[in-house]
Parts: structure tokens; sequence; C-alpha cells
């Protein structure tokens, strides 16, 4: 196989896979890679969280994997597997080609498998396949060929065709026959060779005795590898920075061949860079950008190459073609510029920023713009791979009037839709979509929302063109000195359109009668009919029985489980619930059970033990001490759900332990890794807690406590009130609520 962008070779063994550390995806769960591939059976490419290895088989691992079969059962056949299963066993899609080398791509994104044929992803899609219980950490990819068949004869067959391949290339670094080998680098690595080849293809300080040593200190292994590999087997790859070495070691052994070939490739090396650092020698076009002035001085020759738009500009007798001015209007000038370096050089240096995602968005739609393809293609990944939660309205403002953008679109509603009470509270950037997408949204069959409650609420603010965050409360509150017209003004219509999407029947009957009374049932006819129907099915049913096939009244996908706050000391919360094994047996302190793992800012003691936060027992002495981090004091517990598990926390109480330690300075936070955390609650000389043994309790509010953590913590920040200990975080409980899942 060959990873397309580096162009690296790489032979697989039969029942074998070849991982690669630097051929993963950026994020877990989310990637793309294009690739060439060979193989007379089959091309089967391994998704793992972790690097497996060489004598790794998909089908003997119990790991969490997906394995992606072009081409099985001897090219009749697409499979792809699921930790073992076979998920997708598709007849007729034959990809594979003995032929010869051929381009495809595979894209993973939160389960969602896209393959296709081609040099360029997302272009000729072949087939896609959801998977609905997705595997949201595979990372590297594993290259792999020739699955096993039922059939004895057929690999028979491709075993003996195997034979018709043996080759020099068989002998490459291989110690079979070898009569001497080289030693290299500091590390004095010794590498096989075979002499009458070597003198064949250049002049090598050989003898006649066996067993000669040819030493290269001053040269590294990957340089002498491309080098056997050009006499070896007639081709080689190496990164641009590397040839001029390779170059060196050819012309020092007279391999002449490759000496020439390093020394175009040199010549073209250069002649790329003076031509993209060359402003204004030799240029035949000045660009200029509305409102910045003349930004860039390329040349026509080189801009018509990469872009039909330009050749025709230059060329079908507009202004341009005789003047060596252009001029460009709604044009980014850092993505013009980074646009031009791509042409000059085929790479983008686009460096991780604050506006990195607008930049990539703003050269995405400048490749299109101007038809530069593999800049598009390379942006349109690497945009599908940054996507999250909070930039996914951004884009989707931005892509929506443009067809090409199609499936980054959809991309963007199908993450919408999995983390709607997200999206809908952050920001309020999702007023600003058309009714068509948002409609989309709601229906998704990916929606995934805690409550029904949460799409009324959103309905409602898009209506009306929200300035803040807002419930159905406060519009009900504004109705009741005022009329419909007024407050959702045009898209009044569009408020009839919407609200039947929300699933009456499946909010809470206390709710329902309470918006039965409400001024919204009163002022609008079409929300007091739908209210009216799911009071009547809550209370009576329905007499149809096809009606409870409807999808009104059937409940939507949600992953989260509400644990509620009741009071202080309750047994609602999250931490209790994973005593019980998640509300499969009697309570067992989840640290012995190894449910959760909690950890301190000091190490293990008799007074700070982790399984007594979680206790239902008091403690009367329960404390973490202090440590230095990031030059700052701090003392904290950290809770770890582990890495199945996440919660939306709403909620949180403690509880002092039997001393006067009492905290006034502390953060209660997030994280994803346990090393990046987000401040869910900042307390400044917080008085709440003012007695020992006291229970305390506080909401988290905005849009923060809507984000999924894996690791929870407190951490104190300031010192407590007791001079004597002023940096121990003396509490002797802790609880947290919210959605779980």
């Amino acid at each position: 196989m060959m990873d397309e962008k580096e162009k690296k070779f790489l032979t697989v063994a039969p029942f074998q896979c070849a991982w690669r550390k630097d051929l993963k995806f950026r994020e877990a769960g989310r990637g793309c890679v294009a690739f060439d591939a060979f193989a007379h059976n089959d091309v089967t490419l391994v998704f793992r969280e972790n690097v497996g290895s060489q004598h790794y088989h998909y089908k003997r691992d119990n790991s969490p994997h997906y394995t992606v079969i072009l081409g099985s059962h001897r090219n009749r056949r697409l499979k792809i597997e699921v930790d073992g299963k076979t998920e997708v066993d598709v007849e007729g899609i034959g990809l594979c080609c003995s032929s010869g080398f051929q381009s495809y791509w595979i894209c993973i994104y939160d389960g969602l498998i896209s393959i296709g044929k081609g040099r360029y992803p997302f272009q000729n899609l072949v087939f896609q396949w959801l998977d609905s219980n997705p595997n949201c950490s595979v990372r590297y990819v594993g290259l792999s060929s020739w699955d096993k068949h039922e059939d004895g004869e057929d690999e028979l067959e491709d075993e003996q065709r195997d034979y018709e391949k043996w080759g020099l290339d068989n002998f490459l670094e291989s110690w079979e026959l070898s009569d001497m080998f080289f030693v290299v680098g500091e590390e004095e690595r010794p590498v096989p060779a075979h002499k009458v080849i070597l003198q064949a293809s250049g002049n090598f300080p050989l003898s006649l005795s066996n067993e000669d040593v040819v030493l290269l200190k001053d040269a590294t292994y990957p340089i002498l590898h491309a080098l056997l590999q050009f006499i070896y087997t007639g081709h080689t790859q190496i990164s641009e920075s590397q040839l001029g070495s390779l170059w060196a070691l050819s012309l020092q052994f007279e391999v002449m061949p490759l000496v020439k070939q390093c020394g175009e490739a040199v010549e073209r090396s250069k002649l790329n860079k003076k031509l993209s650092g060359s402003a204004g020698e030799y240029s035949d076009v000045n660009m200029y950008i509305e409102g910045h002035g003349l930004v860039a001085q390329p040349h026509r020759v080189i801009l018509s190459l990469w872009s039909i738009p330009f050749a025709k500009m230059f060329t079908n007798g507009m202004s341009e073609s005789s003047s060596s001015k252009v001029s460009l209007s709604d044009v980014s000038p850092e993505a013009f510029k980074i646009m031009l370096d791509f042409i000059y050089s085929g790479e983008i240096n686009l460096e991780d920023s604050m506006d990195f995602g607008d930049l990539l968005l703003q050269l995405l739609l400048l490749a299109d713009k101007f038809g530069v393809t593999l800049l598009y293609q390379e942006c349109f990944k690497t945009l599908l791979e940054c996507l999250s939660e909070d930039s996914v309205c951004p884009i989707l403002l931005t892509v929506s009037s443009f067809p090409s953008c199609k499936l980054i679109e959809e991309t963007c509603e199908r993450k919408f839709a999995m983390n709607f009470d997200y999206c809908t509270t952050a920001s309020l950037d999702f007023i600003l979509l058309d009714e068509t997408t948002l409609s989309s949204i709601i229906q998704h069959q990916e929606l995934t929302v805690t409550s029904e409650e949460r799409i009324l609420d959103a309905i409602l603010m898009w209506c009306m063109g929200a300035k803040e965050l807002c419930g159905w409360e406060t519009v009900d509150e504004l109705l009741a000195n005022s009329t419909p017209e007024l407050i959702f003004q045009e898209r009044i219509k569009s408020l009839n359109e919407l609200l039947p999407f929300v699933r009456f029947p499946l909010l809470p009957y206390h709710m329902l009668k309470k918006l039965g009374q409400s001024n919204l049932s009163k002022h609008i006819h079409i929300f007091d009919n739908l209210v009216r129907e799911g009071i009547n099915y809550v209370e009576f049913g329905l007499a149809m029985a096809e009606s409870d096939q409807n999808e009104r009244f059937q409940h939507r996908r949600s992953s989260y489980k509400e644990l509620q706050y009741i009071c202080d000391g309750d047994s609602n919360g999250v931490l209790y619930f994973a005593g019980t094994s998640y509300g499969e047996h009697q309570w067992v302190n989840p640290v012995l059970s190894k449910r959760i793992t909690i950890t301190a800012s000091s190490p293990t003691s008799r007074y700070t033990d982790p399984k007594a936060l979680v206790s239902r027992t008091y403690q009367g002495t329960c404390f973490t001490g202090p440590r230095i981090e990031d030059g700052n004091k701090c003392a904290w517990w950290m809770v770890d759900f582990g890495q199945d598990h996440q919660l939306m926390c709403n909620c949180y109480t403690l509880r002092q332990d039997g001393s006067r330690a009492y905290i006034r300075f502390w953060n209660f936070q997030g994280s994803l890794d346990g090393k990046s955390w987000t401040n869910l609650r900042v307390h400044e000389d917080d008085q709440t807690i003012c007695k020992p043994g006291q229970f305390a309790s506080w909401v988290l509010t905005g849009p923060t406590f809507l984000l999924p953590f894996r690791f929870f913590r407190v951490v104190l920040t300031g010192p407590t009130t007791d001079a004597s200990v002023p940096w121990n975080l003396c509490i002797c409980y802790l609880e947290l609520y919210g959605f779980f899942r």
C-alpha cells in the first residue's frame, strides 16, 4: 500500500498488518485516509485505538475496532466488520484491482464510514454506512490484505500467484543469501545487502571475502534505505528535506541513475521555491484585493495551470487579458496568500490559531471559487476533522448557499442534531439559520436531546429572533402584554410549521397542564391543539393501535440518563448511581467496585482516602493537601468516570468535614482528558459553608454545564479560613448530578 500524502510504499505480507505511528487521525473517531493500493485479492484497513503488532490479524482481535475490506471474496464483495463481526457484506462492489495501483479513500466520522475511489477524498463516493453505536476511539490505521475465504482452492491460487511477483524486491534488506552489510548511523544499525546486486548498480568498496562491512556513520538509515530500495526495486520515495542527502550518498557510490533523478528533483524544488518567493521577479500580473491593495505578484502561467477560472480570465479577452492588474473583491487576503503558497509549493501552511476554523473555511470557499481542486479537497478533509459543537453553526451559515459544500452541510446538520442541547444554548448562532436547515435538524434521525422541552424552547427562540437565552416561560410572560404577531413578526408562519415537530405527548404531565393554561395556548391556536393532544394521550392513551407507530408518540434517541438533585445527601446522584453498577445491584462504594476512580492532589493517607469522599458514612477528618501546578499553589479532589462514561453536570454537592477550614475560593471544573480543564463554576469569597459537617449544593448555569465531561474536580484556588492549614481541602463528601451516559 502507499500513503497518498507521503508517497511511501509498504509491502504487506498475507495475514500480517503494517502499522505506522504517523498514520493516524488528528482526532479520535474522526479522520480520512487516502492511499494507493495494489493487491491480488483484497485491500484491508483496520482502524483501532492503538497500533497493533506486525503479526496482528483483525479476525483474532477482541478489542474495539473497525475493519474495511475492499474486494473481499476474490474481488466480489465489500465488507465492513465491527469488533470482528460482519455488519456490511455487499455484493457487486469490486474495488480491488490486481493489474496495478489504484487510488482509494476511507473517511470515518463519529461512526459514519464513507468509502470512495480516486486520489481526492469526498469525490467518487462508492459506499456509506452508519454505525448505530459508533466507536469514537479509533485513531490508528493498519494496512493488511488477503482475507481468509471458505474456498481453500482460492487461497492456493492466490499463493501461487504470489510467487509470480518473486524478484529482487524480496531480497531488499533481507539476510537471506546476503554476503555483506552496512553499519549506518550513530546507533550502528546493521543493514544486509548482496555484493553482486550492489556492484551491478554502482561502485561500492567491496572485496571478494565474505561478510564485507561498509561503515556509514555520517548517514542515516532512511537515506540508506532509500538508496537500497532504488537499487533493488527501481524506485524509491523520500521527503524533500532528505533529497540532498540521498543525492550525496548515490553520488558517493556512483549509482548514476539515482544521481540523475535526485538532481532533477532538486532543480524542480529550487524552481518552485524561487517562483513562490519571487515577489515581482518574472511576474506578469499584480493581484489587488479591495480594501487591502497589492497583495501578490504571481505568474499567469502558474495560476492558469492550477485554475480554470484564472486561465479564462487571462485568455478570453477580459480586461485582465491585456492588463497586468487583477482586482478581486470579497476575498480574504490571508486566505488568498495561503492559496498562492499552495499553488506554488503544493502544501498548506495553515497554523493553528484562534481563527483557524474561520480561515480554513474561507480557504475552502476560495479554492472552490477558483477551482483549485487539490486545495479544496485538503481543506474539506481538514474541516471535517476539526468540526466541533462550537463551529457547527458558523459553518452551516456559511456553506448552506454553496452546492459544492453539500456534504459539509449534511455533516454539520448531523453534528448539530447529535448535540442539540449544547448547540441551542451555548450561543445564539442557531437563530440565524434558515427555516429549512432548522427543520432538517429537528427531524434528523440522529437527533439526541434530553427532553422535548429543549426543542420547544429552541423553536420559540428561533421564531422570536431571541437576543438572549430564554425558555418558553419567558415567551409566555411576553404574551401577557403583547401578541404573537409582534413577538414573532415575519417568522409567525414558521412557528406554525415548526411547532408540530415537538412531541408534546412525551412532555411530563404537570408541564402539559401548565402549558394548557399558558398565554401560548390562549394566543396560538396550533399550540393549544398540540398541548391538548399531549394531555389526551397521557390521560386516556390512544384509541387506535396504529397511532402508536406514529413517531410523534415515540421517544427520541437519547444517550443520557437524567439524575436530578432532590436534596443534600440524597441517593439520586451520579456517584451513588455508579455504586449500584448503574442500577444493576445494591450500592457498593464505587471506588471499591472500580466503577469510578478518585484521586487527590496529595498522596493517599488515613485522612486522604478516596473511598471516604463517596462514602455514605460521615468522616470527621477528610482532606487533601496542597501541591504546586503551573507555579500556583492548589489542592483538589478529582473524579474519573472512565472512558466509557460522560456527564453533563448541572448541580453538585459538597460536605465540610469536622474541621473549621472552610473553603472560600475554589473552582468546580470538567475535563475530557484530565489535562485541559473547563471552569463550570468559579467561587470567589463564597461564604456558603460556615460550620463543620455542613452540606452545600450549587446549581450550574450557562452553556458550559451542557458540555459532557469524563473528569470532574473541585480545586482550591485560595486559602481556607483556618490559618494553620490554609491549603487543605477539607471536604468529606461529593456528589454530582445531571445527564449521564
